[in-house]
C-alpha cells in the first residue's frame, strides 16, 4: 500500500494564495517516492485554482473537505461529490471532528456521506477521534468503534483498500500543539486495524490508517514509522509549501 500524506487547509487561503501554495508543494515533491502519494484538501472556492496551477499529471492530488450525500437538490450551502469530481478532485474528507463538533454532524450522517462519496467515484477518508474527556474517561474503544461502525455501515464490503482510509485524529491534539504519545497512537491505531479486519476481513489489513493532530516536520518521521500508521493528515503545518513538503518527504533520503 502507498503511504498517504495529506494536507487539510481548512478555511484558509484565497484562490491566488491557494494556487501559489499548491504549485509550491508540487515543485517540492519531485523526490516523492513511488510508495507514497500526496493529497491536498483545499477549500471549495480554491479547488479550480489549484487544479489549474497543478495541471494534468501532477503528483499532488486534490480533495474536497466535505460533501453532501446527494447528487443534486435543494441543499443550500452544500456541495455534491459530482461537483468535486468536476473540480478535478479524486478524494474527499468526511466526518472531520470540527464538522462533528461545530456543525453537529452525527455518526449516522457521516456514514451516509462516506458511502455516497465512494459510490460516486471519490476516494473517501473517514475521520474519527475522541475528545480529551472521552480519553480520560476510558472511552477510547467504545467511541472509536461507534464512529467506525456507523461511519462504515453503508460502505460496500468489497470496497478496495485504495479507495477508503481512516484518519485517526484525537480531538484534543488538533491545532493545540499537543501530539498524542507513541503509546496513545499505537493503542488507537491497533483498535482501528482490528475493527477494519473484522469489518472487511483480509482487505482490512491493507486499508490505510492516517494519524492527524499537530503533525510537524520534526515529528512526522517518528509517527509514520509506528505500527499501523500509513500516513498523516496535516492541518496547520500544511499551510506553507516548504513545511508540508518536508512532512510528505519525511524519512526520504536526499
Amino acid at each position: 500500500m502507498k503511504m498517504l500524506m495529506a494536507a487539510n487547509w481548512k478555511m484558509f487561503k484565497t484562490r491566488e494564495e491557494a494556487a501559489d501554495c499548491a504549485r509550491g508543494i508540487e515543485n517540492r515533491l519531485a523526490g516523492l517516492p513511488a510508495d507514497r502519494e500526496a493529497v491536498l484538501f483545499a477549500p471549495f472556492t480554491a479547488l479550480a485554482a489549484c487544479a489549474g496551477a497543478l495541471g494534468p499529471g501532477a503528483r499532488l492530488r486534490l480533495g474536497g473537505q466535505n460533501c453532501y450525500p446527494a447528487a443534486e437538490g435543494a441543499f443550500t450551502g452544500e456541495i455534491s461529490p459530482g461537483m468535486l469530481l468536476d473540480c478535478a478532485c479524486s478524494h474527499v474528507l468526511v466526518g472531520h471532528s470540527e464538522r462533528r463538533a461545530l456543525l453537529g454532524e452525527s455518526d449516522a450522517f457521516v456514514g451516509k456521506k462516506c458511502a455516497f462519496a465512494l459510490n460516486a467515484g471519490l476516494n473517501a477518508t473517514l475521520c474519527i477521534g475522541e475528545t480529551l474527556k472521552e480519553r480520560d474517561g476510558g472511552m477510547l474503544r467504545p467511541v472509536l468503534e461507534r464512529q467506525l461502525a456507523e461511519g462504515l455501515s453503508e460502505v460496500p464490503d468489497d470496497v478496495t483498500s485504495e479507495r477508503l482510509c481512516i484518519a485517526y485524529e484525537p480531538v484534543w491534539a488538533i491545532g493545540t500543539g499537543r501530539v498524542a504519545g507513541t503509546a496513545e497512537i499505537l493503542e488507537a491505531h491497533a483498535l482501528v486495524r482490528a475493527f477494519l479486519r473484522k469489518r472487511f476481513t483480509a482487505r482490512g489489513n491493507a486499508m490505510r490508517i492516517l494519524y492527524g493532530g499537530s503533525v510537524k516536520p520534526d515529528n512526522a518521521e517518528q509517527i509514520i514509522n509506528l505500527d499501523n500508521v500509513d500516513g498523516v493528515l496535516v492541518g496547520g503545518a500544511s499551510l506553507q509549501a516548504e513545511t508540508f513538503a518536508r512532512i510528505a518527504l519525511a524519512g526520504v533520503s536526499d
